[in-house]
């Protein structure tokens, strides 16, 4: 979303938008994402946590034994070798020559980005079985993600863009906190200590619908802030067809008794979340 967001504001400051930049940063996201998900399969593995959830323990790789634990090891360190690689290879198309300061603070984000997708589940003391897993989520997710990709092409930080990202980061805990009810008795099983597991069950409910009602309040309030409720251009509020189905999933997640059947919901608020990154994008920079 940050990437699209430089985009019109760099169309209406009359700058340049570079494409390169944004192929390298999907790649990037890409690459994290992979990590992320070997590194969780590995550590949840290893940890024996996946050996107390029945019905998903087919789907990981190591818990089932498709995968070894030592080649997931393998794996979770070539990704992060690719990852810096490509993270250092965008940061250099960005920022090099004229920004060398901004090129190594985005190099320690990178290497911090890496050290979360990791540390989520892997290690003596990893931060999910903690409790801390939303707020990573919320930051590295949200916050990083969203303005980190607008500063690469506008070499600047503009404070409205703390709520898009908050906005994102908002949706991407509230999938995460589906993922812990979910696994609720699973996850007290096996010792992790999830968010939703220190709040209980029906706390980590009302949690969840306030993270589904503030992401659509936050781009509203972005929307504002740049003018648009004084313009003509109502196309660009497209974005909030999305209330609807917003309501209708808020609604069928707050009748759920057993916490397996939340897992359909996992999906479809997943969806909902590229749908308000790609409509709050094309709402900007289809209809100028």
């Amino acid at each position: 979303m940050g990437s699209f967001i430089a985009r019109w504001r760099l169309y209406n400051e009359g700058g340049t938008w570079d494409w390169r930049i944004f192929a390298l940063a999907l790649v990037v996201t890409l690459l994290y994402q992979v990590l992320s998900n070997y590194a969780n399969d590995y550590g949840d593995g290893i940890k024996g946590t996946d050996t107390q959830r029945a019905t998903e323990a087919e789907a990981r790789a190591v818990a089932s034994g498709r995968i070894t634990a030592g080649q997931m090891k393998n794996a979770v360190i070539l990704f992060s070798v690719l990852s810096f690689a490509a993270t250092v290879a965008l940061l250099y198309l960005a920022f090099v020559p004229d920004y060398m300061n901004e090129f190594y603070i985005f190099i320690g984000l990178g290497i911090a980005c890496i050290l979360a997708a990791i540390g989520y589940t892997v290690g003596k003391k990893p931060y999910g079985y903690m409790g801390l897993g939303d707020l990573f989520v919320f930051i590295f997710f949200g916050l990083v993600s969203v303005c980190g990709s607008y500063f690469l092409f506008t070499k600047s930080f503009s404070w409205d863009m703390l709520l898009p990202g908050a906005a994102i980061g908002m949706m991407s805990m509230a999938v995460l906190n589906l993922n812990n009810m979910r696994d609720i008795e699973s996850d007290k099983l096996s010792g992790k200590n999830s968010f939703a597991l220190r709040i209980g069950f029906k706390k980590a409910m009302i949690y969840e619908m306030v993270l589904l009602n503030l992401p659509l309040i936050f781009i509203l309030t972005f929307l504002g802030a740049n003018g648009f409720f004084q313009t003509q251009n109502y196309y660009v509020f497209i974005v909030m067809i999305l209330m609807l189905p917003l309501m209708r999933i808020r609604r069928n997640i707050m009748t759920v008794k057993n916490p397996r059947e939340l897992d359909p919901f996992l999906k479809q608020v997943g969806l909902i979340t590229l749908m308000i990154a790609v409509l709050t994008a094309a709402g900007l920079n289809l209809f100028h």
